[in-house]
């Protein structure tokens, strides 16, 4: 397999990922011109972090369909799967914005300041359905991904940020309204736009090779309870990949400057995401590409070729004006808020290449159907975050540094323990190209 090959498929889902990092910044750039930003900033940010733990158990559904569907029957069993976890997030989504469970997970688990707390509701609610519109279309990208047609998954997304940008700007130019309110609507527009596009570009597939008519995949047609157990673990792995955002936005509450903080955070996590979309696109990459042992070197060789790019961006950013230009032309933040921003980005210069090297590793043993491994690694990781966040607040440590202390020795620590867990499946050593004793193959 040439580089080329492995560099034309991950690139449409790049796109992807990096079109949606996008849109949190249009949106907090649109906050950041309204009244009181900062408050609006901060509840903003709280409402992403509520949101997006919501739907943790279905991120990885995109792996799990680009793994499993197969063929109709595969297809409807997915579906139908892909259903009920909707139903179970909305109900959650719901339970927390429109009941007294929102003071106790808002003020007292989270501890945000009152004077935050009260704008997280109304965005909250605005974002009742998006648990759904993610799960429905990451279910349909993956099988897109499967079917050898990622750039369709790119354009989805291109549709996204259309929506979500465009509602954005016209909002903040036109309407009265409060800063979160418009950020809730905009990211709605977009994940509803993107799953109504992915519902429509895979028409061509049901009419196909999904088709009532298409033939069977080979082997044993896929259970209910084989689907349940191969994506349990990596919902829990999502679960606390996410979870890991509101254990810094809470961390960030107790410590000092919380205001400032945590409208802070939001933007430097922004930054962070556009430089590690080239990283979160490789496991579905790997997913797809890897067919046998023949395979494992180029795309290794093409992992560690990003892990250096994505590293030597990261560098550029902070050593260069273009940290200052997106922090206080683009962002548009406050003097006090954009340096604390700023100062903590040096403390991320490795974060996207250990995060290339993470996702590599997850991708082999997804493919390998190794899930629990997967899932024992984000525990190692989640496990550091909160012992080195819990101590920060014990302490009283600088809020923003520790949160940097805390992400990048825990995506150490899951590496470590994914190359020793890959290391025992596939029959090649990791970072060498000499031959081990045979192993099961992935």
């Amino acid at each position: 397999m040439k580089q080329q090959s492995v560099f034309l498929f991950w690139l449409p889902l790049f796109a992807s990922w990096l079109l949606m990092t996008a849109e949190g910044p249009i949106v907090s750039a649109t906050i950041n011109r309204l009244p009181n930003e900062v408050i609006m900033l901060a509840a903003m940010g709280i409402v992403v972090s509520l949101s997006v733990t919501i739907e943790s158990p279905i991120i990885n559904m995109l792996a799990t369909s680009t793994a499993l569907v197969k063929d109709r029957a595969s297809f409807v069993l997915v579906r139908r799967f892909t259903l009920h976890w909707m139903v179970f997030l909305t109900a959650v989504t719901i339970l927390i914005a429109f009941t007294p469970m929102f003071d106790w997970v808002v003020v007292g688990l989270l501890g945000a300041p009152e004077e935050v707390a009260i704008w997280v509701k109304p965005g909250l609610k605005i974002m009742t359905l998006w648990s759904a519109a993610i799960a429905w279309r990451r279910f349909l990208q993956g099988v897109l991904i499967h079917f050898g047609q990622p750039n369709k998954m790119a354009w989805g997304t291109a549709v996204r940020l259309a929506a979500s940008g465009g509602t954005a700007i016209v909002l903040g130019l036109t309407a009265n309204v409060a800063g979160v309110v418009i950020g809730a609507t905009a990211l709605m527009a977009g994940v509803v736009a993107e799953a109504i596009f992915a519902t429509l570009a895979v028409r061509p597939l049901l009419q196909n090779e999904l088709s009532p008519n298409a033939p069977a995949a080979e082997g044993t047609p896929l259970s209910y309870r084989e689907l349940f157990w191969f994506h349990l673990p990596l919902a829990g792995t999502s679960l606390m990949i996410l979870l890991v955002q509101p254990l810094v936005t809470s961390s960030l509450a107790k410590l000092d400057n919380p205001v400032q903080s945590l409208a802070a955070w939001p933007v430097l996590f922004q930054i962070l995401l556009m430089i590690r979309a080239a990283a979160f696109a490789l496991p579905e990459a790997v997913i797809a590409l890897t067919k046998g042992p023949d395979t494992f070197a180029p795309i290794r060789r093409f992992t560690l070729r990003l892990a250096l790019v994505v590293t030597l961006l990261m560098v550029i950013l902070v050593i260069t004006p273009l940290s200052d230009l997106y922090i206080f032309v683009v962002q548009d933040m406050t003097a006090e808020v954009g340096t604390l921003a700023n100062a903590t980005l040096a403390l991320y210069l490795l974060f996207p290449g250990l995060t290339a090297v993470a996702m590599w590793l997850r991708g082999l043993l997804i493919h390998g159907r190794h899930t629990n491994d997967v899932n024992v690694a984000m525990a190692a990781n989640l496990v550091i975050t909160a012992v080195i966040l819990s101590s920060s607040v014990r302490l009283q440590l600088p809020g923003l540094p520790a949160a940097a202390a805390a992400l990048n020795l825990a995506v150490m620590f899951e590496i470590l323990y994914l190359v020793w867990r890959t290391q025992r499946i596939i029959p090649i050593n990791l970072f060498t190209f000499s031959r081990t004793r045979p192993k099961p193959t992935i």
